[in-house]
């Protein structure tokens, strides 16, 4: 069983971390992603930046240059970033932009439309949203479809604005299949519903860490994903969904 892990944090004291709301996370190196994910046999994954490292790209940089070609990065980026910056970060590793709704420390998400397009055009990013999808309104959703390239954080975290992950998913948008302690739904129900939509929607991740979540990742997560699905399409949400989404040429 393969597995790209879609979504995961490095917290690294070395490099500036920025209070959240008070918060400081707990560190959570490289080596202590090795060693917790290590059960998975993970062949890849994507490295998303938090909150609480904000703008800061050193982080970043030197964890996707230790966990090698198999890992990309998913950044925060301010508007007026130049390209040279993006070509640069985008030789590194990194693959798509984040705006971090639920949390902050990203740019404003009035921005969205004019950096997604951006930022595709320049090196085939997409970007990510952590937001609770009941504050998807109908103006956001236009703007999400307008976009070429986007997923969101797990699976839009409530049952209140799940119909409206299903229509984004209609039209093209991923979800990662993450963080199920972070939402009130009923999470096999929610990873059938989409992937009865699309087939390719679905990207299974750990969210290592699990910063500030209820309920941490356990191998029960996983469980309900592998419970869910088989053959084809469980490979597809543990493995291939994300490799093609990210456009990651696994080196086993």
């Amino acid at each position: 069983m393969r597995i790209f892990d879609s979504h995961f944090h490095i917290i690294d004291p070395r490099y500036p971390l920025v209070p959240n709301h008070g918060f400081l996370p707990e560190p959570f190196t490289v080596s202590d992603y090795n060693k917790q994910a290590d059960w998975l046999r993970i062949k890849g994954g994507a490295v998303v930046s938090g909150s609480f490292q904000a703008f800061d790209q050193t982080y970043l940089l030197d964890t996707l240059s230790v966990l090698g070609k198999n890992y990309v990065g998913v950044t925060q980026l301010p508007a007026n970033t130049k390209d040279p910056e993006i070509l640069s970060l985008h030789k590194a590793g990194v693959r798509a932009v984040r705006f971090n709704v639920r949390r902050g420390g990203s740019e404003e998400i009035s921005k969205i439309k004019e950096m997604g397009a951006r930022v595709y055009d320049l090196a085939g990013w997409h970007v990510e949203l952590y937001i609770d999808a009941k504050e998807i309104d109908e103006f956001l959703e236009e703007v999400l479809l307008s976009l070429p390239k986007v997923s969101i954080d797990h699976l839009g975290l409530s049952k209140e604005g799940f119909s409206t992950i299903l229509r984004l998913v209609e039209k093209g948008v991923r979800v990662k299949a993450t963080g199920f302690g972070r939402t009130n739904m009923d999470i096999r129900s929610a990873l059938v519903d989409v992937a009865e939509i699309n087939p390719d929607a679905l990207m299974f991740g750990t969210d290592l860490p699990s910063t500030r979540s209820p309920a941490p990742f356990t191998e029960e997560d996983l469980h309900l994903v592998t419970d869910t699905f088989e053959g084809e399409l469980l490979q597809k949400v543990l493995y291939s969904n994300a490799l093609e989404f990210y456009g990651v040429n696994v080196n086993v």
